[in-house]
């Protein structure tokens, strides 16, 4: 079980990994031996409750695709295993982050003494500023 949140874990068969070979320079090793990982996670077949579900499918997100499923590709280490727990981490950062709500804004109004302020220093650069025209 992978553990997002204290209430929410998702089981290790709804994840579904590919090792490819990495892009980019590396030489012979690189073109011999799959070491990225790529995590495939489709949002609405999992047991994710609704709301994760929601704002999963709703959030603009370059690795959630139109048709509903996460893709996580990790390639930064030479280890297959570590572009595996990279890319796990990523997906529970990802999964946890729509958890979190926001607290709402509460409009407030600035001070009669904080308003004062502003106009008289306001007043006082416009003095300042007087000062440097030529007088006539």
């Amino acid at each position: 079980m992978i553990k997002i949140s204290q209430r929410v874990q998702i089981a290790d068969n709804e994840l579904e990994w590919q090792f490819i070979r990495s892009s980019g320079a590396g030489g012979q090793h690189l073109n011999k031996v799959s070491t990225a990982a790529q995590l495939i996670f489709d949002i609405r077949q999992s047991s994710l409750p609704e709301f994760y579900q929601q704002r999963l499918l709703a959030m603009a997100d370059h690795r959630i695709t139109k048709s509903g499923k996460i893709i996580i590709k990790c390639q930064a280490s030479r280890s297959q295993d570590a572009n595996r727990q990279t890319a796990l981490e990523q997906f529970i950062a990802l999964v946890a982050s729509v958890g979190h709500t926001a607290k709402k804004r509460v409009a407030t109004k600035p001070t009669k003494t904080s308003q004062r302020r502003r106009v008289d220093s306001k007043k006082q650069r416009g003095a300042t500023k007087a000062l440097r025209q030529k007088q006539f």
